[in-house]
């Protein structure tokens, strides 16, 4: 009877790693990958205004979020004051000089030359400080505007990470977007399977629960083993080895899909 019974689970055995087999030969395992973009500001603060949600659709160009900025708003005013009054200098001194000009080369020239230089003089060192502080008001303006970040592309909001009133460190992602365009699926191939797999090749894609097949195009072929036996030459490791696949999920699907989904992949 013992005997009998060690059969029959041999027998089961048999089928079901056959089974396997022959499933493995058909398609291979793998999942959804996301590639995150991280939105930081450069400059740290207090978060003032968090203007999304995880899980909200945003679109290119809107707002994100918001540093305190009242310190930058008061060295733009400072900046652009500065840069006011410099200009009304350069004017009078571009007048004067002018006007020595004229004077100097008058028939019955009534100022020397010395005095025509020095109202050059003056002229171009009221020049030279309104292009600096130029410059400075641009660097005033940057660090306006650097405490407001907004979606570089369309995308949906992953997570959030501070609160409201939470000190933000400079760099500090606060807010992880998923563009449609950044999903992929993930798949491991036995290398002797490598050689049957290009770039731009399209495979289908099956996620649970999903109503339907994808299809996704292959972009990226690691170059090296994923699992490595600890003798790597023998005949009998070698058909260990796997591969990692990446293929770009179509943007017109991205909605079906979540990372870390997992996901059955048949070559087409």
């Amino acid at each position: 009877m013992k005997i009998f019974l060690n059969s029959i689970w041999f027998v089961l055995a048999a089928a079901l790693l056959g089974g396997c087999a022959e499933k493995s030969s058909n398609g291979f395992q793998g999942y959804i990958e996301g590639e995150f973009v991280y939105v930081a500001a450069p400059l740290g603060g207090a978060l003032t205004r968090l203007a999304v949600a995880r899980g909200d659709q945003v679109k290119k160009g809107q707002l994100l979020f918001e540093l305190e900025r009242q310190s930058e708003a008061a060295a733009l005013a400072q900046a652009e004051n500065n840069l006011a009054q410099a200009r009304s200098s350069l004017a009078l001194s571009e007048s004067n000089f002018r006007r020595r000009q004229e004077l100097r080369n008058a028939p019955s020239s009534v100022i020397s030359a010395e005095e025509l230089d020095q109202a050059r003089s003056q002229r171009d060192v009221d020049a030279g400080q309104v292009a600096a502080l130029e410059a400075a008001l641009d660097k005033a303006k940057w660090s306006y505007d650097q405490k407001q970040q907004f979606s570089p592309s369309d995308a949906r909001v992953h997570d959030t990470l501070y609160r409201s009133g939470e000190w933000v460190a400079a760099g500090n992602p606060v807010v992880a977007l998923l563009p449609p365009d950044n999903l992929k699926v993930r798949f491991f191939v036995p290398q002797a399977m490598l050689p049957q797999i290009k770039v731009g090749q399209t495979v289908s894609v099956q996620c649970d629960g999903a109503p339907r097949a994808i299809n996704a195009v292959v972009n990226y072929l690691s170059t090296q083993a994923e699992y490595t036996p600890p003798v790597i030459y023998s005949r009998e490791t070698r058909a260990e080895l796997v591969f990692m696949i990446e293929a770009k999920i179509p943007l017109a699907d991205a909605a079906d899909v979540r990372p870390g989904q997992p996901a059955d992949v048949r070559l087409n």
